[in-house]
């Protein structure tokens, strides 16, 4: 996701230098000789996220976990460690609330700004620029300066409180995405096994009350939705892992706040379950339907 997000800020940089950094040098590579690129903002590749964040007024992060936010945040040669008076930081990880929390008030600290951001959208959404943002600040100024910077990447961008309300929106959107995929999985299977056929199941879903982004964008059954990541045989769109990894940190915050979390808890099994396969692991979470098909002795094909 990282990869079409940075290409939409480079292409709209209005002639300013673009700076990178990634630890996958590859990544580098493939970006700094991408076709497609503006020509007219030069991309400069820092060599460390202290050198990153000694060069840019804007900076924006998005790691897989917390101890990749807090390392590349407050690490050696961590962003806090470069940062100049006013930059604006924006982490668009999905990761715990409180490290969240801690991390940009650190930012804040060391004279800086700071904002959470975590998206929603996927890897399609990347690409289209149709991503939603979720944003966390301590003013209304920070996000103001933060939303002129992610409408570049996404359609929409929804102030949802002080710092860490952006999480705490992320997590309880995956929460509901975990549960309406395995759901869509489940109806799906039951349909197809009584006979009927998967893509006129589909379309009765999606013109009925129980449509939903799992069975009209990202429909886990192979070929009902060319472009979802199932048709591509579960390749690329949101990892298994992640999803498991986000349950984890639903699971945390209902701990923390005392929330009932009744299906969300039998979520968390299935995709440790999912996660334990490695053959599924890295695969689109939408996956699960190829799980429980196995799971239960079928094959999953169309009628």
């Amino acid at each position: 996701m990282g990869y079409h997000m940075a290409k939409h800020l480079q292409s709209k940089a209005d002639n300013k230098p673009f700076i990178i950094y990634d630890v996958d040098k590859g990544a580098i590579s493939r970006f700094t000789n991408d076709s497609e690129l503006n020509a007219n903002s030069r991309v400069n590749v820092a060599s460390s996220p202290a050198d990153l964040a000694s060069k840019a007024s804007v900076i924006v992060t998005a790691l897989p976990e917390s101890s990749h936010v807090k390392s590349v945040y407050l690490g050696k040669d961590g962003i806090v460690h470069g940062i100049g008076s006013g930059t604006l930081c924006i982490d668009s990880s999905t990761i715990d609330i409180s490290v969240s929390t801690e991390v940009s008030k650190q930012v804040i600290a060391a004279g800086a700004r700071a904002v959470d951001a975590p998206i929603s959208g996927g890897i399609m959404g990347a690409k289209a620029a149709t991503l939603t943002f979720m944003v966390g600040s301590e003013t209304t100024g920070d996000f103001e300066r933060a939303r002129s910077c992610l409408e570049k990447m996404g359609k929409n961008v929804v102030h949802c409180g002080n710092l860490g309300a952006g999480q705490t929106a992320k997590i309880c959107n995956n929460l509901l995405l975990a549960i309406s995929m395995i759901g869509t999985a489940e109806a799906m299977n039951l349909g197809i096994r009584l006979g009927l056929d998967a893509g006129v199941l589909a379309s009765i879903f999606n013109t009925s009350s129980g449509r939903c982004w799992s069975s009209d964008t990202a429909n886990p059954v192979p070929d009902v939705i060319p472009t979802a990541p199932s048709t591509n045989g579960y390749a690329g769109g949101f990892k298994s892992r992640l999803m498991l990894k986000d349950l984890g940190l639903v699971s945390n915050a209902a701990k923390d706040s005392k929330s009932p979390l009744l299906l969300g808890s039998l979520a968390e099994n299935i995709y440790r379950h999912i996660s334990n396969n490695p053959e599924m692991v890295d695969k689109d979470f939408s996956v699960v339907y190829k799980w429980l098909t196995s799971t239960a002795g079928s094959s999953g094909s169309k009628s």
